[in-house]
């Protein structure tokens, strides 16, 4: 049976797929469980169009995260963070605090997989972070301050 899955099956088939399956496994274990449908000239036709829906909806987001991309160049960004006297802070800066800063501080978002750090920020001062969004690059000052 011809089949086309709605969810990714490990070590059957990813999502969108179309392939062969045996009848009893797709009867009873795919089909009962909504992973995957039968593929009628129908289901094809709307298979199409949903790919074609993702495509223009993922040239969407990344012309938006370029454009974050631009906004967020040359920017600063202020964190205050609680620190001891000799500036080592109590608790790491990770790339999910940045992001959160940059959506309150300037209203960038930008996903913390494009953030680029080696290493969480450990102590207090101004530490230029750069960005990766589809091999374009671009970087902006994070100021860590002591509460």
């Amino acid at each position: 049976m011809k089949v086309i899955f709605l969810q990714d099956v490990p070590r059957v088939g990813k999502r969108y797929d179309v392939k062969e399956i045996s009848d009893g496994y797709a009867m009873n274990f795919l089909l009962p469980r909504k992973l995957a449908e039968p593929a009628t000239a129908q289901a094809l036709a709307n298979l199409e169009k949903r790919k074609q829906n993702i495509e223009i909806e993922r040239e969407v987001q990344e012309n938006l995260l370029l454009k974050n991309l631009e906004a967020i160049k040359d920017k600063i960004i202020t964190i205050k963070v609680k620190a001891d006297e000799k500036g080592h802070l109590f608790s790491k800066i990770h790339t999910k605090e940045i992001v959160e800063a940059m959506k309150a501080q300037n209203h960038a978002d930008v996903g913390e997989e494009f953030i680029v750090l080696e290493k969480p920020i450990k102590e207090v001062g101004e530490f230029v972070i750069p960005i990766e969004i589809k091999g374009k690059k671009s970087s902006f000052k994070l100021v860590v301050e002591k509460i």
